[in-house]
């Protein structure tokens, strides 16, 4: 069973002028809910965990673009630290949803909100039969138009808010901002396409 840290629906986050944050999005951005500080420790600790079970087996880690790009990038920091540094370590290569045959996966996500998205995406890579495939995902929403579908490994549980930073976008924008932040409603206008 994965562990993961749950934020309740009640959570009131952190007031923006705490953390750094491009000016820019200042007014666009209700409050800071996930500090880059704890999304690095959280990543770290996934990447302990991929290592722990997963050590030992060749893994082909594929990024699910373009939202997944940075959890992806620090994910496999820490699993390379980890091989340097470890009695256990995980040859490793990279990929892109570019599907074709592979042996074991592992499958970085940044978010999974329904979860019909990473079905499909495992249906279609099962066509491929590699040996294992496991999928990590720094966030999760509570929603009610979830399918039930829970990644192997999970950063955070969150509420069904709408989430930006940390190359979590809307319309391409706010994937510069290394916090997870709750985008305000003037915004979500603002940036509407």
């Amino acid at each position: 069973m994965t562990t993961y840290h749950q934020i309740p629906d009640d959570e009131k986050g952190y007031e923006l002028d705490l953390f750094c944050v491009p000016k820019h999005y200042e007014e666009d951005l209700d409050r800071v809910i996930i500090p880059h500080g704890l999304i690095m420790d959280r990543t770290e600790r996934l990447a302990r965990d991929i290592v722990r079970d997963m050590g030992g087996h060749h893994i082909v880690a594929l990024c699910v673009l373009k939202g997944g790009y940075k959890f992806f990038s620090d994910l496999l920091d820490y699993i390379k630290a980890l091989n340097q540094n470890c009695d256990k370590s995980v040859p490793l290569t990279v990929d892109f949803i570019r599907l074709k045959s592979y042996c074991n996966v592992l499958i970085v996500e940044d978010i999974v909100e329904t979860g019909r998205t990473m079905e499909t995406l495992l249906s279609l890579l099962s066509e491929c039969n590699p040996k294992m495939v496991k999928v990590v995902s720094l966030l999760v929403k509570r929603t009610p138009r979830s399918s039930g579908y829970r990644p192997d490994y999970m950063g955070f549980e969150v509420p069904d808010w709408f989430l930006v930073g940390y190359a979590l976008d809307y319309n391409e924008y706010f994937r510069d901002l290394g916090h997870i932040c709750i985008l305000n409603e003037k915004a979500k206008v603002k940036y509407k396409v």
